[in-house]
């Protein structure tokens, strides 16, 4: 049975509150990313480069140069935490890969959430038919790690990760900016070669 839009906008905080990555909070996320995951994120300058160059033989490299600083594989900045709160999030899609034409989608900006949760950084995009859900986790001075789950369509609750290999999400979260960050992640399993979630925060 579908929900209707109305009811399942009420049913989003049981959404935010899911627990996606079950793990202690002391625990370092290559103990929990799966192989193919680390995997993923191992080829990470791979897929930076391979999604910008063919979105840009394809005929699009006005939008990469418009993007600036946020198509940049190495604009890492110190501080990559985005702080709790609720963000402008939006979503852009690099390369194919099959090759086909649509190698450079940009989405109107959605509702997303980061909160801490026992000792941890939970993010969740709220609103949209794609909404990864997951927790951050410390690597380095200039990125976190993210690992969660993709939710689908009017689902109200996210898979557990692990449970769904073409759900698992693998991305790096960076400060590119004072009150700017994104998400990159390296060879998703549907649509693209690289997705990009670029992160504001939200206006009141």
């Amino acid at each position: 049975m579908r929900i209707p839009f109305a009811a399942w906008l009420l049913l989003l905080p049981a959404i935010a509150a899911a627990q996606v990555v079950e793990a202690p909070a002391d625990a370092p996320w290559r103990g929990i990313a799966t192989e193919d995951d680390r995997g993923r994120l191992r080829n990470w300058r791979d897929a930076w480069i391979e999604a910008l160059t063919q979105v840009r033989a394809g005929g699009n490299a006005g939008e990469i140069e418009r993007g600036g600083v946020l198509f940049e594989p190495d604009a890492a900045l110190a501080d990559p935490a985005p702080p709790p709160g609720d963000y402008d999030c939006r979503t852009i899609k690099l390369g194919t890969p099959q090759g086909d034409p649509l190698d450079f989608v940009a989405y109107s900006a959605f509702h997303c959430r980061v909160r801490s949760e026992g000792g941890r950084l939970v993010f969740t995009k709220l609103t949209g038919s794609q909404r990864p859900a997951g927790t951050l986790f410390p690597d380095n001075g200039r990125r976190m790690i993210f690992l969660g789950t993709l939710v689908l369509g009017d689902e109200t609750r996210a898979l557990r990760y692990g449970r769904d290999r073409e759900r698992n999400l693998i991305g790096a979260v960076e400060r590119i900016g004072p009150r700017r960050w994104r998400i990159a992640f390296p060879y998703p399993h549907h649509e693209s070669l690289l997705d990009v979630i670029e992160l504001t925060p939200r206006r009141r």
